[in-house]
Parts: structure tokens; sequence; C-alpha cells
């Protein structure tokens, strides 16, 4: 089997990884780059090197440990390897490689015996906070076993929506991310398939809707997104747009939400089936090869189908929910990334109705905030203020210092969102300026620039004026210079001179910025000022 270039990178940072630290190292894939192929790969080089290793694989579903059995079987058809699943109905417990669901064995580590590492596939479900976890009891004893035991890490989503990054905090299990791969970059080389999005028409206002165990309450979310018709507009503008795809995954809010859905689209003509946490598991498998075949043109999915569901040909992908989670958005969407050239798919479209891609941003510019210090019992809920970093309690619509005005609830979608989900297709967008803030920053090795941040509403851009530096960076901090201040005083050379005259005097601001995705960051690309503004300043005034 021969490895794509991202996944031989993969393997050579996990070397890299152990060769330099003792800690346990996390592999960031995207879904559908082939988590499968780097894990299978790395056991066998492993195996090849310290053949009397034992590497344990662990995962939360048989659809991942089935897929991930098969590709080491594939790869590598000698090794010693074997199943530990109920749902599988096989207790294999001596192999060299034994692929196992956490739910079967995370109380039967002595009975499986000692390993040397152990590879945990979909990793962002481990909650290191919480010592009762499945995870958490396997981990515990298979350490008494071995204390130098090793874990690596495999998800598309390092993250969990509460405590931030898997590597941070006291109790963080992965010490560092040593691999992550650019998913505009998968597409661009066509190992995954493009998400587009079409804009809808109406909008509704689901402000009231409650947060429950972190992410919106399911009851509140079931009347909001019935208001005002929401799901039949929904339906109709999914008929109209996905016209001529050919699998179709819809999110549906709860149970009967997914029901109500199901009994809709079914009077349209459409081939249905609903899959959820309570559909029997012969029946589910049987549902899921259907559509995963073609037979059912849509899969409506409650609380499940968001990880270890490879369905390629997937080329609709409907939320007619809201979550709070970064991480279940990207892996709802990730469903839709897999290729399947096979079907002609060339890409996946994406309709969005809870609000999701607004709140979260594109798929490859997640960003995660980690949890800070824990709130002691009893202690008020507070956020910060953007403007000041004044903490005041959440309830409060304005700064007290500052005077800062919090902005209401945005209203959610009652059609699809146009908003980009992957940052390339970002186009350049006005911001209007609220306020400007002036700091010097420093760089190893480089000489100090100006930062400067532009408050627009709740977003906050960057850029830095180089008054230090030569060549082009001198001659774009001069006409910065001169747009701001004018021809007097002159343009400084050293950013303390140019930060005591910007803090200590009524410098001009745009009134507006133009801003543009590159990459992962956003850059500032044109300013508007006020036309008597400019008059002022080209006088020096």
């Amino acid at each position: 089997m021969k490895l794509r270039p991202y996944q031989q990178e993969a393997i050579q940072a996990l070397i890299e990884y152990f060769h330099r630290a003792t800690g346990n190292p996390l592999i960031c894939i995207s879904t559908g780059g082939g988590k499968s192929v780097v894990i299978a790969a790395w056991c066998q080089l492993v195996l090849n090197q310290f053949p009397n290793q034992r590497i344990l694989i662990l995962s939360h579903v048989k659809e991942i440990l089935e897929q991930n059995y098969s590709k080491l079987k594939t790869l590598a058809p000698d090794v010693d390897m074997g199943i530990y699943s109920a749902s599988l109905k096989r207790k294999d417990k001596d192999a060299s490689v034994l692929f196992a669901g956490i739910q079967s064995v995370y109380s039967k580590a002595f009975d499986l015996g000692p390993f040397n590492l152990i590879i945990v596939d979909e990793c962002h479900l481990i909650n290191a906070d919480n010592d009762t976890t499945m995870y958490s009891q396997f981990f515990t004893d298979a350490k008494k076993m071995n204390p130098n035991i090793k874990v690596i890490g495999f998800s598309a989503t390092p993250y969990r929506m509460k405590s931030g990054l898997l590597t941070h905090g006291d109790n963080a299990l992965f010490h560092e991310i040593v691999y992550e791969t650019d998913i505009q970059q998968l597409i661009d080389d066509g190992y995954l398939s493009p998400l587009v999005t079409k804009g809808g028409r109406q909008k509704i206002d689901l402000t009231g809707v409650r947060t429950q165990n972190g992410d919106y309450a399911t009851k509140d979310m079931e009347k909001a997104v019935n208001k005002d018709d929401l799901t039949d507009k929904a339906l109709a503008e999914i008929m109209e747009l996905g016209a001529d795809r050919k699998s179709w995954l819809i999110f549906g809010v709860s149970v009967k939400h997914c029901l109500e859905i199901e009994e809709k689209l079914k009077k349209q003509g459409v081939s249905v089936g609903i899959v959820h946490g309570k559909t029997p598991n012969k029946l589910r498998d049987r549902i899921i090869t259907l559509f995963k075949q073609g037979s059912i043109r849509c899969l409506i999915s409650q609380g499940v189908l968001t990880t270890g569901f490879d369905a390629p040909r997937t080329d609709l992908i409907a939320l007619l929910r809201s979550t709070k989670s970064a991480g279940l958005y990207v892996q709802i969407l990730g469903r839709g990334l897999r290729i399947s050239p096979e079907t002609g798919k060339t890409n996946c479209l994406v309709l969005d109705y809870g609000g999701n891609v607004e709140r979260h941003g594109p798929i490859d510019q997640i960003k995660v905030r980690n949890a800070g210090k824990k709130k002691e019992p009893g202690e008020m809920p507070i956020k910060e203020c953007p403007k000041c970093q004044l903490l005041i309690p959440c309830f409060e619509k304005e700064c007290p210092d500052c005077g800062y005005i919090f902005p209401a609830q945005a209203p959610h979608k009652a059609t699809a969102s146009n908003k980009a989900v992957l940052s390339a297709m970002q186009q350049a967008e006005w911001y209007p300026v609220e306020a400007v803030f002036y700091q010097l920053h420093s760089k190893a090795f480089s000489n100090n620039s100006v930062k400067v941040t532009y408050q627009c509403g709740t977003e906050f851009f960057d850029e830095w004026v180089c008054f230090e530096h030569t060549g082009f960076p001198k001659h774009r901090a001069l006409t910065w210079w001169v747009q701001r201040v004018g021809y007097q005083p002159p343009c400084p050379n050293d950013c303390d001179t140019a930060l005591a005259y910007l803090n200590n005097n009524n410098v001009k601001t745009p009134s507006a910025i133009q801003v543009k995705p590159e990459g992962k960051y956003k850059k500032i690309i044109n300013y508007e000022f006020l036309p008597e503004t400019i008059k002022e300043m080209a006088y020096g005034n």
C-alpha cells in the first residue's frame, strides 16, 4: 500500500517526536484523510523494528474498529492481530496487535495483559478531566502493568468543547500535536472533496434557546426549528438545491424532528432512511448499507453518524440543527469530504439552517479557546469585555468601565447560509471600525514593529507597521503614517517614537477596513476614510 505524501509526513513526525520526547503525541488528520492507513503503517513500522512489542488500538464504534483492522490486514497480513469487541462477537486476548472497543475492554485491562503502545482513534472523545470515564479507568490499569506505556491519539478534531485543545490543561493525556493536515491542501491535491454552500433567502430569530450541558437544549431547539415553518421551508430548499444531488445526509434536532423530516420527504417521493441512538444495530447497519449503495437517497440522523461513518458518495449535507460544539460541527461537515470518483461526485453541497457556519467559521480555520481557571461552586458566570478586558457578569449588556455594548445574539437562518465553509472560498469583506489600539510587537531575530488592532464589533483584526525595517515594509509604513497623521510630524524611524505619538494624539482612523482570508489568517487589504478626513490629512492638520 503506497502512502500519500502527508501520510508519510505523519509517520515521520511520530518518529521524530519519539526521538526527542517521552510524552504522548497527537496526530490530527482530516476526516477522509485516511487515519486508518497511517495507523496501519505505523504499527507495521514498529513491529518490523521491535517484533516483541504489543499494540492496542482503541476505538468507540465497531465501524472504526473494523476499518482499522481491515487496513492493517491489507498492509501487513502476516501480523498477529485480533479483535476484542462484544458487538463483533470476538474476544481475542493474546494478539500482538489487538483492536478493541473501549466499551468492551475498559474493565478488562488485566485480562488482556501489558501493552507497550496504545493508539486511540477519535481521541477527542477522551475526557481527561473525568477520572471515572471508561478510557481513564483503562489507562490507569494499563499503566499499573507497564508504567512506560505510550499513548498516541488520532483525531480530525483535537479539542473538546468545554476544555479546549486535548494538549491543554493539568490533566491532559496528550502532550503535543506533532502533525496536522491542511484541509484545503488535501482538496487542492485531489485527496478530499470540496465543500460548497448556497445562500438562502429568509431568516428567523432563535433567541431564547437555552444552553444545557454546554450546547443548545434539545427541547428548545425542537420548538425553534419549527417556528415559522422553518422545517418546511428548509426541506423545500433542499428539494430545490439538491435536485441533482445523489446522496443527502440530514442532521435533525431530535428523534421526533427526524421522524417529521422523514414523513415530509416521503410525501415528496424521496427514498429516506433514519438512524438515531436507539435504532437497533441490525436495522441501523441495513439502512446505512442501503444509503452507501445508493438505494436510499436521503439518510436522516439524530445524535449519530458524526464519527466512524464512511459514505464517500454523500454530496449534500443539511444541518437542521444548531450546535455550540466546534468539534461536532467539523465532524458533521467532514462526512462530505470524502471523494467518490466512481459516482461522479465533484463536491458536497452544505446547507446550514442553524447558524453553525456563522458561529464557527470555515472548518479549516476553527479557533479553539482553552479553558481557564475553573469556577468555584456558586461563582457567578462571567465574560470578558473585548474592548478593555474587564471581567463582568454574563447578564450585563454594557461594560461599566468602557461603555462597550455587547451585541444581541445573532439570528439563525431559516434557509441555508451562504457563509464559506472553507477559507479559500471566503471573499474580502468590509467591516466598520469602532476602535483602534496600538502596541509594541517584539520578535526574536527581527526588528520591532507596531501592532495595530482594529475592533469591528466583536471581531478584531491585526496588522503590523514596520517603522524600523527597510525596503518595501518601510515604504508601506510611510504610506500608513501619512494616511493617518499627514506629513508633519514626519514618519518616525523607530517604534517607540511612533507609539508615543499614536497613543497621545488625535490620530485619524479609518471608518472601515476591507479584510480578506489568506490561509489560516486574515489580511487587511484596504481602508476607507471619510472624504473630509482625507482632505484634512492631505494638509497635515
